[in-house]
C-alpha cells in the first residue's frame, strides 16, 4: 500500500483541511486571549465589534472562523490591529522583526497610531544596525552615554 504524505487528507490530523479547522481553533482562542486582557465580556464585545453574540462565542470556540471584515470588526472592538488578527488567522503572513513588532501590535493599551509610529521607530533602527552592522558595545553609543 503507498505511502500518503502527511499534507494530504488521510485523517491523521495533518491535512489542508484539519490545517484549516487549526486556524480557525487558534484565532478563536487568540480573540479570546486578547478579550480577556483587555477585560470585556464577550456580549460587549459583541457590541462593540457589532457581530452577535452567539456568533462570536462559535469563532472564539473554533466553530466558525471568521472573514477578515468581521475580524476587522473585531479588532476594532479590542482596540488591537487587524493586522495582527489577520496573522492569526492566516490572512496574512508573520511581518518580519519577530517578538518586539508582534507585543507592539498586542499592547491593547496603544492607540493604531502609537503602534505604527513605535514600528517605523523600531525598523529604521533595525535597518541602521543592519547596514552598520552589530553595535559595538565596548566602543560604541552605549561606552559613550556611560561617559
Amino acid at each position: 500500500m503507498p505511502e500518503v504524505p502527511p499534507d494530504e487528507g488521510d485523517g491523521s490530523g495533518g491535512g489542508p483541511i484539519d490545517k484549516v479547522a487549526d486556524l480557525g481553533r487558534d484565532i478563536g482562542a487568540y480573540i479570546r486571549q486578547q478579550r480577556s486582557n483587555a477585560r470585556i465580556s464577550l456580549r460587549q464585545l459583541s457590541k462593540l465589534a457589532g457581530v452577535s453574540n452567539p456568533y462570536l462565542s462559535q469563532i472564539e470556540r473554533g466553530v466558525r472562523k471568521p472573514s477578515a471584515e468581521i475580524l476587522q470588526q473585531i479588532a476594532k472592538g479590542l482596540r488591537i490591529s487587524a493586522e495582527a488578527l489577520y496573522v492569526q488567522a492566516g490572512i496574512l503572513d508573520l511581518p518580519m522583526g519577530g517578538p518586539v513588532p508582534e507585543a507592539i501590535r498586542a499592547d491593547a493599551e496603544l492607540s493604531e497610531r502609537q503602534k505604527q509610529v513605535l514600528l517605523d521607530v523600531y525598523e529604521s533602527f533595525r535597518r541602521q544596525n543592519g547596514a552598520a552592522g552589530t553595535p559595538d558595545i565596548e566602543n560604541g553609543s552605549e561606552s559613550e552615554a556611560k561617559e
